[in-house]
C-alpha cells in the first residue's frame, strides 16, 4: 500500500487555552481593586458564582472557595498580589489559573485586564465581556 498525503491541520489563529478581556471601569484604581479581591462582591458582578469565601487578609498564599449554583465547589490560591496592581488566583485542582491587572488611567478611571487561561488543554467555559460589564455596572451604581 502506497503512502498517503493528508491536507495540513487546520489551526486556529487563536489560543484555546486563553482568553483577555479588558474594561475601563469609571472609579479609582484602590476603589475598583478592593472591590475585585473581596470575596464577598464577587457574586455581586459574577454570574457563575453564588458564593465566595476567602481568609482574611488577602494577601499571597490566601484559599479562595467558591461556589456555583449547582453547589459545585472551587477552590483557588493567591499566587500573585501587589495591591493596587496585580491578583492571581490559581486553581487547586486544575491548571486554571486567572489574573486581573489594573492600571489607572486617570484619578477616577481604572483599567482592568481579566486574562484567564489553563496549562493543559482548552478553557471549558471562558469569561465572556458581559461578566466584567456587570463589575463595571456593579461599582458605577
Amino acid at each position: 500500500m502506497g503512502v498517503r498525503s493528508y491536507p495540513p491541520a487546520k489551526i486556529s489563529p487563536f489560543p484555546m487555552n486563553q482568553s483577555k478581556l479588558s474594561i475601563i471601569i469609571n472609579k479609582s484604581l484602590a476603589e475598583v481593586f478592593e472591590f475585585v479581591i473581596n470575596p464577598n462582591n464577587t457574586p455581586l458582578w459574577f454570574d457563575s458564582i453564588v458564593k465566595e469565601v476567602a481568609d482574611l487578609p488577602i494577601a499571597m498564599g490566601t484559599k479562595y472557595v467558591n461556589f456555583n449554583a449547582a453547589g459545585q465547589k472551587g477552590e483557588y490560591l493567591v499566587s500573585k498580589f501587589e495591591p493596587d496592581a496585580i491578583f492571581q488566583l490559581d486553581s487547586v485542582d486544575s491548571g486554571y489559573k486567572v489574573r486581573y491587572t489594573l492600571k489607572a488611567i486617570s484619578k477616577n478611571e481604572t483599567e482592568l485586564e481579566y486574562l484567564e487561561w489553563v496549562d493543559f488543554g482548552d478553557l471549558e467555559a471562558p469569561c465572556a465581556i458581559n461578566v466584567l460589564q456587570g463589575l463595571k455596572n456593579v461599582l458605577e451604581g
